[in-house]
């Protein structure tokens, strides 16, 4: 029996639904989202879905679709980029992880270092591929890029009200210039599933203007910056200056022209053991393979409570800190034990460890 994929949906600040799907077991993972997105779509696609099996089977992956994209809501009141800072706010808060390693992928990349820098004691390790700190309109040819800017939001326009697969197949040739036919056709009609003439063209004018240039000597947290050497969309020089103004960061070229890197290429399998090597998946592991599936059966009370076991406190300790009876504590404590198919406090401690609760 194959994996399968859980879908959910949570509601940010300014009441936009998002959706988020959860996928594997294991330590957590999350990905950013990126343009374009569709969380369903995507896992039957043969451009995306090598990611999200692979990476599931040694983790617990978070990915969602961000405002105006797949299953979230595409009508809202604000894009911009400190929207989507809010909506990866939000699906971290559903899930409620309190330290996870951060995959940020193209535009992801941008949204995941403002969260890292806003957020230090909760991303435990910072995963970069294929991204930027400038987009186009901020770079070393300003007038070049405006007109490239330009006509691509043109293509937008045609591609997607006529539905044509040769404007489509533009953006094709620059996320993955060696796809097969297959690939190429599955994300040719991709495109117009994913979202609207309107959002898409949001989201590309926002991914243009981003300039976070300012906030890469400020991550503290370990960083590993990928990039292809022959990236078609993102040029390779954006990922080096990634990796250069983030104090510290881990830089791995990899041997590929596309900036979706394919299953059948070598730079796939790099991709996949740098993350592993760089995570530290031997320190990560959870022996028993428990998976987040369960803490969706746990009460946000008993959350709360769970990583005050995890923090080393006593059930008085608990009991005074939220302020409800000792005898309380002891029930909620029965009902987590009995909900993480454990025995014991300590059991139960591990897990909650392992997943981020328990951190001062």
């Amino acid at each position: 029996m194959g994996m399968k994929q859980e879908i959910r949906f949570c509601t940010t600040p300014d009441g936009v639904r998002l959706a988020y799907a959860t996928l594997g077991s294991g330590p957590p993972l999350v990905k950013v989202a990126n343009w374009l997105s569709h969380i369903e779509h995507e896992w039957q696609c043969p451009v995306w879905r090598h990611y999200y099996e692979n990476l599931g089977k040694k983790y617990t992956l978070i990915r969602y679709d961000q405002r105006g994209c797949g299953l979230s809501d595409r009508h809202f009141n604000d894009l911009s980029f400190e929207s989507w800072i809010q909506d990866l706010e939000t699906v971290v808060d559903a899930v409620g992880l309190k330290r996870f390693p951060l995959l940020g992928i193209s535009q992801g990349g941008p949204v995941a270092i403002a969260y890292t820098e806003r957020n230090v004691k909760k991303v435990c390790n910072l995963i970069l591929y294929g991204s930027y700190l400038r987009g186009r309109l901020h770079r070393d040819s300003p007038s070049k890029d405006k007109e490239e800017v330009d006509t691509l939001i043109n293509l937008i326009k045609l591609g997607w009200r006529d539905r044509n697969p040769a404007f489509l197949q533009v953006f094709t040739s620059l996320f993955i210039p060696e796809g097969n036919p297959e690939q190429i056709q599955w994300l040719n009609d991709f495109y117009t599933k994913s979202t609207s003439i309107e959002n898409a063209i949001s989201i590309f004018k926002c991914c243009f203007g981003i300039n976070i240039s300012h906030l890469a000597n400020k991550i503290q947290v370990p960083t590993l910056v990928m990039h292809a050497k022959d990236d078609a969309l993102v040029p390779f020089d954006e990922g080096r200056l990634v990796a250069t103004l983030i104090p510290g960061a881990q830089f791995f070229p990899l041997e590929s022209r596309n900036h979706i890197l394919l299953r059948s290429e070598a730079a796939w399998q790099d991709f996949l053991e740098a993350i592993d090597n760089f995570i530290g998946n031997e320190e990560t592991k959870i022996d028993n393979g428990t998976s987040l599936q369960f803490f969706y059966q746990l009460t946000k009370r008993e959350i709360e409570v769970l990583d005050l076991i995890a923090q080393g406190l006593s059930n008085d300790q608990i009991s005074n800190r939220l302020y409800i009876s000792p005898n309380t504590v002891r029930n909620h404590i029965t009902n987590i034990l009995s909900k993480l198919g454990v025995e014991t406090r300590s059991n139960a401690i591990v897990i909650a460890r392992n997943y981020g609760l328990g951190l001062l």
